[in-house]
């Protein structure tokens, strides 16, 4: 953290009142400590010694973040009010019947920060040694499978896998990822999709059993764990994305200073120390790389719920 603090002392300070006249506040929507929150608390300190103004984060929870991104939504494009967001707010719309917000629409993107990646694991005690040999006990036996909660993206991922492989699965949603993790170490589920950092240490100890990660490429924290791709399931592929988002309308100058600074910050070697230990990988890019993603993962995931017959309401 000192290595992470004396990068961000180290960049150049944009003067005061070049568009940010006041505290900025970084809504998240999520409680704290989860992963959107704890990339915004390294984002923030950065922007504030960048730009001369304090940038304060708010978490703003509940509605599976809907009431946070509806409060940005309706925030004034002033650059006083900007969002980091994990991918979960472009598979809402297709979850519930009403959402507060259009992820395209309602919001300017600025830059994807990270992404991490997933990976499907069993418990020791289910006798399958790779996705194919999963897909195949499914076949013969029903098989819970456990989630965080309905519309996660461990959640959908999961379904996406299921709609691939024409398999049945039993989706046992938790509140939280603590109990269903733990559920699935005591083996009173079969399997979970879970972030590869929290899925090391557990596979370390023999607690669970990595089969498959969910990104295009194999992932180097696990490079001998094979893509579900690879295993026989292209398609299946699914992965987490965290972004910082301001509401509709936000000055393009603005849109670019931010996106400027904050690519910037993800080159530094301290900024990829830091994020890696979290899980993360930095990806920075174009406001209009970011937008390109959005839309695509909103078409993408509505029609995986609308397969899978999905609903949060």
């Amino acid at each position: 953290m000192v290595a992470l603090a004396a990068a961000c002392a180290a960049g150049p300070r944009i003067a005061r009142g070049q568009g940010f006249d006041g505290p900025v506040t970084i809504v998240v929507p999520f409680t704290p400590g989860t992963g959107v929150d704890i990339l915004a608390r390294l984002v923030a300190p950065f922007l504030q010694n960048r730009f001369g103004q304090p940038f304060v984060v708010e978490n703003r929870a509940g509605a599976s973040g809907n009431i946070g991104t509806q409060a940005v939504a309706r925030a004034a494009p002033d650059g006083r009010t900007l969002m980091l967001q994990a991918n979960t707010f472009v598979m809402n719309p297709g979850l519930f019947k009403q959402v507060p917000y259009d992820p395209v629409g309602s919001f300017t993107p600025v830059i994807r920060l990270t992404r991490g990646d997933l990976v499907l694991a069993v418990h020791p005690g289910t006798p399958a040694v790779d996705a194919k040999a999963f897909a195949d006990l499914a076949r013969t036996r029903t098989l819970d499978y456990a989630s965080p909660g309905i519309g996660t993206p461990q959640h959908l991922g999961m379904e996406l896998f299921r709609l691939v492989a024409r398999i049945p699965l039993n989706h046992i949603p938790y509140r939280g990822s603590a109990p269903a993790i733990q559920d699935l170490i005591g083996g009173r589920v079969a399997a979970m999709v879970l972030p590869v950092h929290t899925a090391i240490p557990l596979a370390s100890g023999g607690q669970i059993r990595m089969l498959s990660v969910g990104s295009p490429q194999r992932s180097a924290a696990v490079p001998d764990v094979p893509t579900m791709a690879e295993a026989g399931f292209p398609g299946a592929e699914v992965d987490l994305w965290y972004g910082l988002l301001a509401p509709a309308g936000l000055p393009p100058a603005l849109q670019e200073s931010l996106r400027a600074a904050l690519d910037e910050w993800l080159r530094l070697p301290a900024t990829k120390d830091q994020l890696s230990a979290q899980g993360m990988v930095t990806v920075g890019g174009s406001s209009a790389d970011f937008a390109s993603v959005i839309a695509a993962d909103r078409d993408r995931w509505a029609s995986v719920i609308r397969q899978a017959g999905l609903s949060a309401d």
